[in-house]
């Protein structure tokens, strides 16, 4: 938690002033039982009107200050807490966004969204409690025991008495439901986590008849829940009966003690109403420092579990931005190319001449293996090949074989555990992201549409991007034709993840969003298996027609999707089996035939 107080650091002023009002609030309170022993023992009794009036009159005016010290404590404490969360989330949202996916993965979506939202608030509430009534509970309750103290020594021992006493009750039945709202916490996670899973698995769950055994399963776990939570609650309900028997035990102690004082003559009838009042205070705050101790625990637990997401670093390290020497670098290859190009249209001989000639290799796997954090052997082994600027490659093989693991390491979303992936001869993991990622369009496997507009949704490729190249986009990937007919056209409302469109729909104005950018590599993770295979076979075309050598992986189960490519890779097992055309495939690779062969039977003639 002492970590997290740094985003308290810009609201020094409202955690100063806010338990400071709350003081100012206490003090003038803890001054009522004197003003009302006053108006008892002059006023009423010796029935002076105009006294009762006028000390009537301070009554409402230390109503009146402590009503405005407490609004103004409560601003303060509110605005320190909810900046305090806003910057936490804030921080704490950048921080995941920075991770890599191997510790995304790693943690949970899940978690992280827990963390985001409830672990957040409950901290948020912590700081506000903390702020308004921290200091003033105890404040409250050590001055009426000195505020009895200085009205009579003896009957004010019995606060002496009570007050430990009363704490015994409060914080012993605290230190025991503590742990229990621990497991009750931990029960309310696995009946959400129930809740969750049937809820995104409704479909599978009514496909097999299922819905008997999950009905069941939750009731158990709710059930379980219930008994737990219900134990905890009688255990705490115990504290009002207890406390009040204490209280009132004591009360009538302090009267019949008072009595005897009075009857003796050394304190007044209202100085000993002073003394109850004072006993009340006592046990009020005493109930709401115990609440607020559970609230903080409940903090302490959840700030613990966010500062443990800040404590994980990323896995990944990037290159902020390309060198100087780099960047010199990069000028004198271009100058190199252009007088290249210059010397071969005018016939000279350079040795520059000869590396515009000959084509480099744009992507290199140079005998690549990928292994998962926590996973037991190789996802990917020794991936071994090169492809040429503007080449087309297709990327095929069996479910599990590792086709999204291979394409995931170009825009290194996962590093490589052994050998090197190089992007126009410099390793990826020398790129800094800006770089690197727009190079790179990607279209995943999981169609992903974000609540908006189309157009806002496309110009997640390029945020500058106009209206004519939205349009360019959205021709090639074959989306022309519905777009057009939305209303609002590119203004057409998109439902959160896309719910107002078909998985066809889908997946074209994903591969439009990746075409926006015009990238010099194009990632189709099995981004068109929704499609049918004369708009596949035509966003292919559209694909090889378009402007500038894109290099372009096509990741698919369909052998139509990639026979044309200049290359195919078929991977099996993680491995590579064979790479080559579709041709030589078809001729000496046994796995490419088995996939091929069971989309195209053998004519049998």
């Amino acid at each position: 938690m002492k970590k997290l107080l740094i985003y308290l650091k810009d609201y020094k002023k409202e955690t100063v002033l806010a338990p400071l009002f709350k003081m100012l609030e206490a003090t003038f309170e803890l001054f009522v039982p004197l003003v009302m022993a006053a108006v008892i023992d002059q006023g009423i009794g010796s029935g002076n009107v105009s006294y009762v009036l006028r000390m009537g009159g301070v009554l409402i005016l230390l109503g009146m200050i402590g009503l405005v010290c407490s609004i103004t404590a409560q601003y303060f404490a509110a605005k320190a807490a909810v900046g305090f969360s806003t910057k936490l989330k804030h921080a704490l949202f950048s921080h995941i966004q920075g991770l890599s996916f191997t510790e995304i993965d790693t943690l949970g979506t899940a978690t992280m969204i827990t963390r985001m939202t409830s672990d957040v608030n409950q901290v948020q509430n912590g700081v506000n409690m903390v702020l308004r009534l921290f200091l003033r509970s105890p404040f409250i309750v050590f001055g009426a025991m000195i505020m009895a103290f200085t009205i009579d020594v003896k009957a004010a021992f019995i606060f002496v008495v009570t007050i430990p006493l009363l704490s015994v009750v409060v914080f012993g039945i605290m230190m025991w439901t503590m742990p229990l709202y621990r497991k009750v916490q931990a029960g309310l996670d696995s009946v959400l986590g129930a809740t969750r899973e049937n809820l995104t698995g409704a479909r599978v769950i009514r496909a097999f008849n299922k819905e008997q055994e999950e009905i069941d399963a939750f009731e158990t776990k709710n059930s379980a829940l219930a008994h737990m939570q219900l134990f905890v609650g009688k255990i705490s309900a115990l504290t009002n009966p207890v406390t009040y028997i204490i209280i009132n035990a004591a009360t009538i102690v302090l009267l019949y003690t008072g009595a005897v004082r009075v009857d003796e003559g050394t304190i007044t009838q209202g100085q000993v109403v002073a003394l109850v009042n004072y006993m009340s205070q006592i046990l009020v705050e005493l109930v709401k420092l115990a609440n607020l101790i559970i609230t903080i625990t409940k903090a302490l637990a959840c700030a613990n579990r966010i500062q443990s997401v800040f404590e994980i670093e990323s896995s990944m390290v990037w290159k902020q931005k390309l060198s100087g020497t780099a960047v010199n670098a990069g000028m004198e290859l271009s100058g190199k190319r252009l007088a290249a190009e210059q010397g071969a249209e005018q016939g000279g001989h350079t040795v520059a001449a000869g590396i515009v000639q000959e084509p480099c290799d744009q992507i290199v796997f140079d005998h690549v293996c990928l292994t998962y954090a926590g996973a037991g052997a190789e996802s990917l082994t020794d991936i071994d090949f090169k492809v040429k600027k503007g080449q087309t490659v297709g990327i095929i093989g069996g479910t599990g074989s590792g086709k999204s693991s291979l394409v995931n390491m170009i825009p290194r979303f996962y590093d490589a555990t052994k050998g090197q992936v190089l992007i126009n001869g410099k390793d990826v993991r020398e790129y800094g992201m800006e770089e690197l990622r727009e190079m790179i369009g990607v279209v995943p496997q999981k169609a992903v549409l974000f609540q908006g507009t189309i157009r806002e949704n496309m110009q997640w490729g390029k945020n500058n991007a106009t209206d004519a190249e939205i349009w360019q986009a959205v021709e090639t990937a074959q989306a022309k034709e519905f777009v057009e007919k939305k209303d609002g056209k590119l203004d057409a409302a998109i439902a959160q993840a896309g719910r107002n469109l078909s998985g066809g729909q889908r997946q074209r104005l994903t591969i439009a969003r990746a075409l926006v950018g015009k990238p010099q590599i194009l990632i189709l993770d099995d981004s068109a298996s929704a499609l049918d295979y004369a708009t596949d076979a035509s966003l292919r075309q559209a694909i090889r027609n378009m402007e500038g050598d894109m290099t372009v992986f096509i990741v698919s189960q369909r052998a139509s999707s990639i026979q044309h490519a200049d290359q195919i890779i078929v991977l099996d097992d993680g491995e590579m089996a064979a790479i080559g055309t579709h041709a030589e495939l078809l001729a000496s690779c046994e796995v490419y035939q088995e996939i091929y062969y069971s989309q195209y039977p053998k004519n049998k003639s």
